[in-house]
């Protein structure tokens, strides 16, 4: 974005209303752009519901109704605390500017300007505010009859509620945006409207909220650059191999399964976070999938043709590369839950299997409390989803990036409505966010599969509930040395359900646990000496029980597993270069748009 300079102090009303006068026509071109395609449809075929929140807001109110004496107690308490919130306002009004040091709000990253606690005005809009969202909560909290899948409805979108209405968000209760309208003359207003517009104009007539400057990134350039090169390929997968940096690498290759549901370079970042180029540089021939982005012609593409047309197809053409039958393999999120099935189809199917380690990263096997995720996932919303995807043949990635962003609204959203539209600011170049931007699309059938089966039914851990290519898993038969890794504060694969699997395999189990999230846990160099992880000598039917008996450890969990995975390491070899190359890496699969694009 290029916009006027502002450190302009002075207010030009002239000028002001000139430009607001040409922002307000484009704004209104913009707007014309966004109107057929949210009426594009009669109005009775809409959903306005598309989360079947009805029910559960229905099932509330009418529990509540049914006791009027606790209904009545909670009002004369919200009364009370925003009574209080005025008395403390008045009080700091009348004796001068005062900050509460024991206020713990200050730990609230929205309200870290002082003034949010010095400021009369600011403070009692923060006050009520807070106190008014605690009260919510706390009503869903205290119905001790209502079933648990619909308090957790309630609450993760009451928040959302809370998390949009925040004082924060308006322009004339954060002290911050005032401050810089008054220290640009203005000018932050105009800039605000600009971004608004230019996100509107360049989203193609929909809302697409800018969270990076995606200018500064671009994938095989300053992303995705560990030196390698495609050696195969079909219409669901490239498969890449990296180069090596050693003299010497272990004779057994490295396979890594990506999520589907992003693209793999989260792991090949940059230089200094690779996971990838971390491995090479331990020695390894790595080898991972990069997931086509599927169109409609993908719509019949099945969760078990992942397996097949995925890790199979991998699986020959390492075997074909390198002269190896067995090799180390790692899956990531959804990659590891299709790991599982495979391996549990290989038991069943007798075949021979060519994995003498697995290692699952951050992976759901037990859906049973599946984190935040699960808010969205019951059968009326399935149905709507199924639905959706039959027109397209796919659910959109823009569907899978808003999902995944109400996960982390303060973070993902609205703090970029702040930065963008109330302070006219433009947002920092930040890798990530631009990895977050990059999502794919995901085949129809697949989808509705693994909703259905793992979501909704949790079939994974039940003896021959599902099928892979019609053949009955159990997952109790799986005998592969285990390597479990998950994240202290995921709330995507929360660690004490990600724990349950080293209760569910019968071979050996390692698990570790690393601190930060879902992604921040997993990609942690050890350079970095960042965060701690927690590893333990043996596994307790309890994750609370492991968790006390493990060992805090400074740093990345990264040299640890390097040591786990040496064991499954026969010999040191030659290094081996990549042959046959189709097209270097990252290859071209990877870099394809999405629709949306």
């Amino acid at each position: 974005m290029t916009h006027a300079p502002t450190d302009i102090k002075t207010f030009d009303p002239i000028a002001f209303g000139q430009r607001f006068t040409t922002l307000t026509e484009r704004l209104y071109k913009a707007m014309e752009k966004i109107a057929p395609k949210a009426f594009d449809a009669s109005l009775g075929d809409q959903n306005y519901d598309p989360f079947n929140l009805k029910p559960a807001i229905l099932e509330f109110f009418e529990k509540a109704w049914k006791d009027p004496d606790s209904l009545l107690a909670a009002q004369v308490d919200l009364l009370q605390d925003n009574l209080l919130a005025l008395h403390d306002s008045w009080y700091a009004f009348l004796n001068g500017e005062y900050l509460d040091e024991n206020d713990t709000s200050t730990k609230d990253k929205r309200f870290r300007n002082p003034l949010w606690h010095t400021n009369p005005y600011f403070r009692f809009a923060r006050e009520t505010y807070q106190a008014t969202a605690q009260w919510m909560l706390n009503q869903i909290y205290a119905r001790a009859d209502i079933d648990e899948h619909t308090r957790k409805k309630l609450l993760f979108f009451t928040q959302q509620y809370l998390d949009a209405i925040a004082p924060s968000n308006f322009p004339f209760f954060n002290p911050d945006v005032i401050q810089r309208m008054i220290d640009t003359g203005g000018l932050s207003i105009l800039e605000g409207i600009e971004n608004l517009i230019e996100d509107i104009e360049k989203s193609g007539g929909k809302w697409g909220l800018t969270t990076t400057d995606k200018s500064a990134f671009k994938v095989g350039k300053n992303l995705a650059i560990t030196k390698g090169s495609v050696i195969y390929q079909n219409d669901l997968m490239q498969l890449i191999q990296y180069a090596p940096t050693t003299d010497k690498v272990a004779k057994e290759p490295l396979l890594i399964i990506p999520p589907w549901i992003n693209k793999y370079y989260i792991l090949d970042m940059r230089q200094d976070n690779s996971f990838v180029k971390w491995l090479v540089d331990q020695g390894h021939t790595v080898f991972i999938i990069s997931w086509a982005n599927p169109t409609e012609t993908h719509r019949d593409i099945d969760f078990d043709d992942y397996m097949t047309m995925g890790v199979f197809e991998a699986v020959t053409a390492i075997q074909k590369a390198t002269g190896e039958k067995e090799m180390n393999v790692i899956g990531y999120c959804i990659g590891g839950t299709l790991l599982t099935g495979t391996l549990a189809y290989l038991e069943a199917t007798k075949k021979t299997n060519p994995f003498k380690s697995a290692t699952f990263l951050t992976t759901l096997v037990d859906f049973e409390n599946a984190g935040d995720l699960g808010v969205f996932i019951d059968d009326a919303q399935v149905d709507l989803i199924d639905h959706q995807m039959k027109e397209t043949g796919y659910m959109p990635a823009e569907i899978m990036k808003a999902t995944f962003s109400l996960l982390r609204a303060n973070d993902l959203i609205w703090s970029f409505v702040i930065n963008n539209y109330l302070m006219g600011a433009d947002p920092f170049p930040f890798d990530l966010l631009f990895w977050n931007d990059d999502s794919v699309n995901i085949p129809e059938k697949c989808h509705s599969f693994y909703l259905r089966n793992m979501y909704l039914k949790n079939n994974l851990i039940k003896k021959d509930a599902i099928k892979f290519k019609d053949v009955p898993l159990d997952i109790t038969k799986i005998k592969t040395p285990s390597y479990f890794l998950s994240s202290k504060e995921d709330h995507i694969a929360p660690w004490k359900t990600t724990y349950s699997a080293t209760q569910l395999f019968s071979g050996d189990c390692t698990f570790t646990l690393a601190a930060s999230g879902h992604i921040a846990g997993v990609v942690n160099p050890p350079s970095a000496n960042k965060y701690t992880h927690w590893t333990s000598g043996k596994n307790s039917k309890s994750p609370d029980i492991w968790f006390r008996s493990a060992e805090q450890k400074d740093g990345s969990w990264w040299p640890h597993w390097q040591k786990w995975i040496s064991k499954f390491e026969s010999t040191q070899i030659p290094a081996r270069k990549p042959k046959n190359e189709i097209e270097p890496a990252p290859g071209s699969y990877v870099i394809g748009k999405t629709d949306r694009d």
